[in-house]
């Protein structure tokens, strides 16, 4: 399993992690990804760590916290062997201070999470979203002081806009706190906005990638072709509820093309998508998840070879798209300004 570096940070992380968000599905939301209980989790840890795969995701509102509870039951006697994240910031009750990112509501969700998990400490915290109604130096001391305790050891942001990211780290190196080390978004061959702002920002200021729903919210998983009928899956049962809108000749374009390069490779259609992936800048990790075994094998199967500089640029020409105001006209000054990618 190839290691790499997690953002301007020491911690070395393996390119795949396991995302938990199938474990529970205790309400029906996160039903439709998956209703995975203790048992088939202990299951899927074991096939992760004979994988070297170590890293395993998760967030308090995950089925309210019955995510966290099956992944510590899952990695009991082995905590030592795994890294793991989670999330807050996200509602966990109906007061007024269960939301957020205060110094209020982190301390107590950070505990609530602790305890969830049976650990005493948390490899990598995110912040789900940004908020706005918190100053961004409350946050940040906060999450210093957990990091001073030993009970976090890196922290990240997710789902933030480009300033809402840049903002913060340049108010952890104003007064000397810690700064994030990762930035974990949404990136597929179907979704590359993240392209547009964050990878170079990322890229500038030391800030590696999480990805998370790298298969498109389950559009590239190969069950989607041209003139055929969705088969039975997370799409088909609404689990794409919440995820962005995807155009029906530009998905089937893309996937045309990765059949394509994955008859070339040998490999599965998910398997050269995740694989893409690997190649882009900033990424450091891919969060693979699985309803079952299988799924999760056939994930697992992404890494270990190599996409051609040629097979990249087909997957990248099948996925363009003319960028947003102002990257568009960038395009024109790229000597002066140049892209980590082309659009």
């Amino acid at each position: 399993m190839e290691h790499r570096l997690l953002g301007r940070s020491g911690l070395k992380v393996p390119v795949l992690s396991f995302g938990t968000g199938t474990f529970g599905g205790t309400n029906e939301f996160f039903g439709r990804w998956g209703k995975t209980d203790v048992a088939e989790a202990t299951r899927m840890v074991d096939l992760c760590l004979e994988a070297g795969v170590n890293f395993f995701d998760t967030a308090d509102v995950y089925s309210g916290g019955a995510s966290e509870e099956i992944l510590g039951q899952a990695v009991k006697g082995r905590r030592d062997q795994v890294l793991i994240s989670t999330k807050a910031t996200f509602s966990m009750g109906q007061g007024p201070n269960d939301v957020g990112s205060s110094r209020y509501h982190l301390v107590r969700a950070c505990e609530a999470s602790l305890r969830r998990l049976g650990t005493d400490h948390i490899d990598l915290y995110f912040m789900h979203g940004f908020d706005a109604l918190t100053p961004v130096e409350e946050t940040l001391r906060a999450l210093d002081d957990l990091i001073t305790s030993g009970k976090v050891g890196y922290i990240g942001a997710s789902n933030f806009s480009g300033w809402h990211l840049m903002k913060s780290l340049a108010v952890s190196e104003k007064y000397g706190l810690g700064r994030y080390v990762a930035y974990q978004g949404y990136y597929s061959l179907v979704g590359r906005d993240y392209e547009f702002e964050l990878m170079p920002l990322g890229l500038d200021q030391g800030v590696g990638l999480m990805v998370w729903s790298p298969l498109g919210w389950g559009r590239l998983t190969g069950k989607i072709r041209r003139g055929q009928p969705a088969q039975e899956g997370r799409i088909a049962s609404g689990g794409s509820v919440g995820g962005p809108e995807v155009e029906e000749e530009y998905l089937y374009r893309v996937v045309d093309t990765l059949e394509e390069v994955a008859g070339e490779v040998g490999k599965t259609i998910p398997q050269v998508a995740l694989n893409w992936l690997l190649t882009r800048p900033t990424v450091a990790n891919i969060v693979i998840g699985a309803r079952n075994e299988e799924q999760l094998k056939q994930n697992l199967g992404a890494v270990g070879w190599t996409l051609t500089p040629e097979q990249v640029a087909k997957l990248d020409a099948a996925s363009h798209r003319t960028p947003p105001y102002p990257y568009w006209h960038q395009r024109g000054f790229d000597n002066r300004n140049p892209k980590p990618t082309r659009w």
